[in-house]
């Protein structure tokens, strides 16, 4: 078994002293930086020698060298300069991890700020969400933004990794979304611009599937673009739609081409988008299936319902949930 998933698996246990010696040998064997953890080797290697050189009375056993004070005098500096060295090194990754876990405190608050915490009130739209990083910070996106004209932009992204650098690259991919949705908010021109913009500025093995979706809310109607994101499902009355992929992910060709889809939303109908994380944590062989089955129910507690569907031992990356329920009593009708 690969050593990630050994500790993924004792991370996992009820026990919480096997928890502590795997995350205690995960530390010293993978965080550290080399150099530091050599250093911190030797230093526990020398405090060893020490007592066994107190144990044998001799720094050179079987020889019995040196002997009376100058042996114990010996052991002592040995002990006192490997202690040390160890609580150096210790100290010195104790401050780093300190000043570590508060850039990731930071983050994680700049990232709050990003996505958002209250949403407006839609006519005759129920919008309700979900965000849980896997992580203290993620690299999922989501985003509602109030377009002219009675319409309304979705936007869900998952980047490629976790941590850190997939956060720095959503809160790209959400400033630059925003940009382009006060210029020109179609779907398929954002999905092209985004694209461009990661193959020149992002490493090349990074890349992001988004899901922009335009809702205009008077009539229902969907225009969408699913740039190898997980399938929205559209649901009404008993019956399920997949927003299937109309383009390649965000990031890994120049010459990718973004089509737009229509749908509609009827009264009473509801649109669920969500990131892999979702369906990833679902146990069984059909999580898919099972999402549908949760929207079928009462349309008040699909959310919560969906929520419960997340196994925690089996959640190993962001989880976003985005749930966009059209009143019963709303007008508009059909678009031709």
């Amino acid at each position: 078994m690969p050593y990630r998933i050994q500790q993924m698996e004792l991370a996992r246990s009820s026990d919480p002293f096997r928890r502590a010696l795997q995350y205690a040998y995960y530390d010293w064997t993978r965080e550290m930086p080399k150099s530091k953890r050599l250093m911190t080797w030797a230093g526990h290697l020398m405090q060893g020698y020490a007592f066994y050189a107190l144990w044998t009375r001799s720094l050179v056993w079987p020889l019995m060298w040196p002997e009376g004070i100058p042996l114990y005098a010996s052991v002592l500096l040995l002990y006192v300069v490997g202690a040390g060295l160890k609580d150096g090194m210790l100290t010195a990754e104790f401050v780093r991890k300190t000043q570590l876990e508060s850039d990731q405190i930071a983050a994680r608050q700049i990232q709050q700020t990003l996505q958002p915490d209250k949403l407006e009130r839609l006519p005759g739209y129920e919008v309700e969400t979900f965000y849980k990083p896997f992580r203290d910070v993620g690299g999922d996106y989501f985003d509602v933004i109030e377009l002219s004209g009675e319409r309304t932009l979705f936007a869900v992204a998952d980047v490629s990794g976790k941590g850190m650098p997939a956060a720095l690259l959503a809160a790209n991919i959400q400033a630059l979304v925003r940009t382009i949705a006060n210029i020109e908010p179609d779907p398929a021109v954002m999905a092209g611009q985004i694209n461009k913009h990661l193959l020149r500025y992002t490493p090349a093995d990074r890349f992001a599937t988004a899901v922009f979706i335009v809702l205009s809310r008077d009539s229902g109607e969907l225009t969408y673009v699913n740039a190898g994101h997980n399938s929205p499902i559209l649901f009404c009355s008993g019956a399920t739609t997949a927003l299937e992929a109309t383009g390649l992910p965000l990031g890994l060709l120049s010459a990718a081409e973004y089509k737009s889809g229509r749908a509609v939303v009827p009264p009473g109908g509801s649109l669920l988008v969500f990131t892999d994380g979702l369906t990833d944590s679902i146990p069984g062989d059909a999580p898919q299936d099972r999402l549908c089955a949760a929207l079928t129910d009462d349309p008040t507690t699909s959310m919560s319902r969906l929520k419960s569907l997340v196994d925690p031992k089996l959640k190993e990356d962001d989880v976003t949930i985005l749930l966009i329920k059209r009143t019963a009593g709303a007008s508009g009708g059909v678009p031709e």
